[in-house]
């Protein structure tokens, strides 16, 4: 009645008959959907629906799950408690007019939910059976507020007013609320984990891929306020218990933190990786040692390996793992092929394989110790850095290396620094015809093993991992005839395209050694 007092120009009997038939179409919809007995992913459904099209149903499955649209959901659940706690106090015609709207808002919600997931999967969480009964109870009790004297029944209003002052449609809203937060949680979780290939079947919602049947990787399993926008650890220990339960042993890559072991069954393995950087040797021959013992005791055995975002030190680990066990051949086969199992391309085309060229190259030196080295460490060797040489330094800082600062990093100690501006352990030299520095250590250390070399900028230059404008790892048993050669796109940070306007195609970084 009060959406007909709103539009004069339309009769009550139209405005009856159009709502009839969206709530017959829409019941159609979920009959159809049942019928479907578990096909419900889109394809499916765009079978069923052949006047729908695939990128319709994308669409509406994309804006279900988007933030914004969680928020707004969240925003209409205050907006209606709020109208339902000031007509308490002063009651004001037209209130439950807007509180009607909103609950056929999250009618069609419910319903289009059903149209696109399908209803046996949605109606397989008891969340969503109890959001449901909410949804239509709310719907009912509202418009029983609004048409008074609907169907002539008038002993409903006043069985409604008896219990009218009590507002426990107050209550029902508030757990909708709840409802709405953990739909903003997924929606939060989805934006966090960008396009990486997620887990979201039997329930499941998770930031987790099958590399291959035997090889999960996946983000951090938080808990806390992380679980607001990563994996809930809960979720993740009920997700393999359910598929694979007792056969399974995870992998924490993260050297910043950990959980309790508890929840998998303290089947839990820690190698401490810092975020951005590359394993150890040592540690990588052990973790690959580690998973082909786990791996043989039983063919149903599985891991699940992670980091913080189950990237990049994930993706290296995964990388070794896969030329370990004769997968591929190489590592540059092993990367191109994680990266494409970690990537959903329907989302978006950004890549989620290994970036960091760093890790890349240690998963190279793996396929090295694997293949030349019979899984052992290589012969050690033991070399002095003699000089730097940076290429196309012309628009990069000062353009003549004077800003430049650099520190030689072994088992995450500072070892040797050298400040370039006021020539502290070592000589300048801009060779200005030939647009490259060169930085001549004095007194530099020996090194021997895994090396961290960073390069920081008095000039301004750009940050990006570990806080610096450049840097790079390498082992000393791997330089051949004294002499690395890393090009802009093997140094971390100037590999990423928004840094092009700095560093340019033809940088570099070269290093000249010395035997001690």
């Amino acid at each position: 009645m009060l959406l007909v007092s709103h539009y004069p120009h339309v009769s009550y009997p139209v405005v009856s008959s159009k709502l009839a038939k969206c709530m017959v179409f829409c019941l159609n919809i979920v009959k159809q959907c049942e019928k479907l007995y578990g096909k419900n992913n889109l394809m499916l459904l765009v079978s069923h629906y052949p006047h729908v099209s695939y990128n319709v149903l994308l669409t509406f499955y994309s804006l279900f799950n988007s933030l914004h649209y969680r928020m707004l959901g969240i925003l209409l659940i205050f907006l209606d408690v709020a109208m339902v706690i000031a007509d308490l106090i002063n009651p004001v015609n037209g209130i439950e007019g807007i509180s009607l709207t909103i609950s056929f808002f999250f009618l069609i919600d419910v319903i289009l939910r059903i149209y696109v997931e399908g209803f046996l999967v949605y109606f397989s969480s008891k969340l969503n059976i109890l959001d449901g009964l909410i949804v239509t109870v709310t719907l009912v009790i509202t418009m029983i507020y609004v048409f008074p004297d609907f169907s002539g029944a008038t002993s409903i209003p006043r069985f409604v007013s008896f219990f009218r002052p009590l507002r426990i449609i107050i209550l029902i809203r508030i757990f909708r609320l709840a409802s709405q937060k953990r739909h903003l949680e997924k929606a939060t979780r989805r934006m966090v984990s960008e396009n990486k290939r997620r887990y979201q079947k039997d329930g499941f919602d998770l930031d987790l891929t099958y590399i291959t049947d035997r090889i999960i990787a996946m983000s951090f399993p938080s808990s806390g306020k992380q679980s607001f926008y990563r994996n809930p650890i809960g979720e993740v220990a009920r997700f393999l218990d359910t598929k694979h339960i007792d056969h399974y042993k995870v992998y924490n890559l993260c050297s910043e933190k950990g959980y309790d072991p508890k929840y998998f069954h303290y089947r839990v393995e820690r190698f401490f990786i810092d975020d951005h950087n590359v394993p150890a040797l040592e540690d990588m021959l052990k973790f690959t040692a580690n998973i082909r013992e786990w791996m043989a005791a039983d063919p149903q055995n599985i891991i699940a390996i992670h980091c913080k975002g189950g990237k990049g030190r994930t993706g290296t680990m995964v990388c070794i793992w896969l030329i370990d066990n004769d997968q591929f051949e190489n590592a540059k086969e092993s990367l191109d092929y994680f990266g494409e199992r970690r990537t959903d391309t329907s989302v978006s085309s950004k890549f989620q394989g290994v970036e960091t060229p760093s890790q890349s190259r240690y998963v190279g030196y793996y396929e090295i110790m694997k293949t030349k080295y019979n899984r052992q460490l290589p012969p050690q060797k033991n070399l002095k850095i003699k000089s730097f040489r940076v290429y196309s330094i012309f628009g990069v800082g000062r353009s003549n290396g004077s800003d430049l600062r650099l520190k030689i990093i072994v088992k995450k100690q500072v070892i040797f620094t050298c400040i370039c501006a006021t020539q502290e352990n070592c000589k300048l030299f801009f060779d200005a015809g030939g647009n490259v520095a060169v930085i001549t250590l004095q007194e530099s250390p020996v090194l021997s093993g895994d090396v961290k070399i960073v390069f920081e900028s008095s000039a301004g230059l750009p940050k990006g991992y570990e806080d610096c404008p450049f840097y790079f790892w390498f082992n000393t048993s791997f330089v051949e005839n004294n002499r690395l050669y890393l090009s802009r796109d093997e140094l971390d940070n100037p590999h990423k395209a928004k840094t092009g306007n700095i560093f340019k195609e033809d940088f570099a970084v070269e290093l000249i050694f010395l035997d001690p």
